[in-house]
């Protein structure tokens, strides 16, 4: 994926620069939930910074810049939202956590 789509998808949230876990399901090539749920059962090889779920509030504010579509895209389930630890452009070591989760041909090739 190139730097300047990567960058597209930067979002800054509660003061932090955020990529939302659709987004880097996308890049990994794999479902968001298959990402989440990764995540979920290996939270404790991540730095506690490492992501947040959003709330009600932020995800109404993705809606109407239109960052997201509409609510009914998220399936009921609440983004997470993957601090700048976890951006591809920004720290290596925190991509290969990230990728080391995930069972896809992308996050093999990344990690």
């Amino acid at each position: 994926m190139k730097l300047e789509l990567i960058q597209n998808k930067i979002h800054e949230i509660r003061g932090q620069r955020v990529m939302l876990d659709f987004d880097l399901a996308e890049m990994y090539n794999v479902e968001t939930r298959a990402l989440k749920q990764a995540v979920k059962r290996n939270i404790d090889r991540f730095p506690n910074d490492f992501m947040f779920e959003l709330n009600e509030k932020e995800i109404e504010n993705l809606v109407s810049q239109s960052v997201i579509p509409s609510k009914s895209k998220l399936g009921g389930a609440k983004p997470f939202a993957f601090t700048e630890q976890a951006c591809p452009e920004r720290s290596r070591r925190s991509v290969a956590m990230l990728s080391s989760v995930l069972s896809s041909k992308k996050a093999n090739e990344l990690n």
